[in-house]
């Protein structure tokens, strides 16, 4: 089944490459979201943890992250159609083969049952999306691309040597499954494995250290795309580093392991704390607080625990809530033309739909109850106080009151603020902030109630 899935997600991508139409490319679109409905369906109807293949396997993570990339992405496909309305056809055709090449790569990360596998996907993703960085053809975007490309290159390079070095403390075998019963030996080198995988994986992850390389890939890329690479890519980041981690609660090492998630959370935090305050554009705006979410989604599996739950939960939540707002910010381009901090602002009196997304965002993105951000930064909490880590809980709630600040004082701007530049409304802005609002819609249900079986799918992600 995975084989024909790629088998059609590819060839239906590179066929919209040639289409001569902008009904085509929408057309082909559809033809792609119905391949990845059909996956979904058919994992459900089979049950969790089938064996695709020797090298990928339907289980419960994967699952539940190509469920929320399924639909990210078809929502981000709808609202680049008229993001680019007015690009040229070879340009715009372009951007939506990329568009459905990197979902299907990142897909390949969500099921893949091989390190090396994984390693492989993700080095895909990085092709994928540099391209759609270098959407705009501006020199700005060029600069953009080439770091792109050569800081994921590196940060994979990094943890390639981290897998090989992983893979010779086992029995050979590249399956998590197997290396996670096998995998054994000099504590150190288990550890310096460890760090060289996370190090290099942080580029995707976008936490500390390498965590710029995301910031400046969605300030390039149009806002859609951006909705996808700051959720869709970055949960493959996290489900990479989780599987390895997995690993290591077998081994010896997994105290200095969780010690180590601790200070790159901790730092992720601080640099998305700090860095709100300091950009001038929205989108990098945005870009830093996908790094201090995912910062507190490395405490969650830090602490260990029920951490581990809330670290899950958490991601999957902020994947819904950032790319509502990432999709809503990219309708304040269409009304400014621009992302500019400090020269555009009463977005309420323009589009009040939009606004009101926005402010709706802002209040679940900072964990003010109904969020179910609030959830999961309680459960880390309350783990993090029973566990005796006074200095940690006064470290993360200086930060997040940091954060909360930061980002409403931003937020407030754009609404009220008198604004400086022309405006350019268009007559879909209103049809697409109710779509992106739906999306948070939906994250605020789970912050009221989590149905059964998503309880269940994160229980056996958590469990394993």
């Amino acid at each position: 089944m995975i084989a024909l899935y790629f088998l059609l997600s590819a060839l239906i991508a590179l066929a919209a490459a040639f289409a001569r139409q902008r009904r085509t490319v929408k057309r082909l679109g559809a033809a792609f979201y119905l391949v990845q409905l059909s996956l979904v369906a058919h994992i459900v109807a089979e049950g969790y943890g089938e064996v695709s293949s020797q090298f990928f396997r339907f289980d419960a993570a994967g699952t539940l992250f190509f469920a929320l990339l399924t639909i990210v992405s078809a929502f981000v496909f709808v609202h680049s159609c008229v993001y680019l309305r007015d690009n040229p056809i070879k340009e715009y055709r372009l951007y939506f083969t990329l568009l459905m090449l990197l979902t299907t790569a990142i897909t390949g990360v969500y099921f893949a049952r091989n390190i090396a596998v994984t390693w492989i996907f993700l080095e895909a993703t990085t092709l994928c999306a540099a391209g759609i960085v270098y959407h705009r053809r501006t020199a700005q975007a060029l600069e953009a691309t080439w770091k792109y490309i050569f800081v994921c290159s590196v940060g994979i390079a990094t943890a390639y040597l981290g897998i090989l070095l992983l893979s010779s403390l086992g029995d050979g075998s590249l399956r998590y499954e197997e290396l996670a019963r096998s995998v054994g030996g000099n504590p150190l080198y288990l550890k310096i494995a460890f760090l060289l995988i996370l190090c290099g994986y942080s580029c995707k992850m976008e936490i500390f250290p390498l965590y710029t390389i995301g910031v400046d890939a969605n300030f390039a890329a149009p806002a859609p795309a951006s909705a996808l690479i700051s959720t869709g890519l970055v949960n493959a980041g996290f489900l990479a580093v989780f599987r390895v981690y997995r690993i290591m609660e077998q081994t010896e090492a997994i105290g200095w392991v969780r010690n180590v998630l601790l200070l790159t959370g901790i730092l992720s935090l601080a640099v998305g704390a700090l860095f709100l305050r300091r950009t001038n554009n929205y989108k990098r705006f945005l870009s830093y607080s996908t790094v201090e979410n995912m910062g507190i989604a490395a405490i969650g599996l830090g602490i260990g625990g029920i951490g581990v739950w809330a670290a899950v939960f958490h991601v999957v939540c902020h994947t819904l809530i950032k790319s509502s707002l990432f999709l809503q910010i990219a309708v304040v381009r269409q009304v400014y033309g621009n992302y500019r901090i400090n020269r555009i602002g009463d977005y309420i009196h323009i589009n009040r739909v939009g606004a009101v997304g926005l402010l709706t965002g802002m209040v679940v993105l900072v964990a003010f109850p109904p969020s179910p951000l609030f959830l999961s930064e309680l459960m880390i909490l309350k783990q993090t106080i029973a566990d005796g880590r006074w200095w940690l809980v006064t470290g993360i709630m200086l930060l997040l009151c940091l954060v909360i600040y930061f980002f409403c004082s931003r937020l407030l701007r754009l609404c009220y603020q008198p604004r400086q530049d022309e405006l350019h409304p268009s007559a879909t802005d209103r049809a697409l902030s109710w779509s992106a609002l739906s999306l948070l819609a939906a994250a605020i249900g789970l912050g009221l109630w989590q149905p059964a079986f998503f309880r269940e799918l994160i229980d056996r992600i958590a469990s394993l």
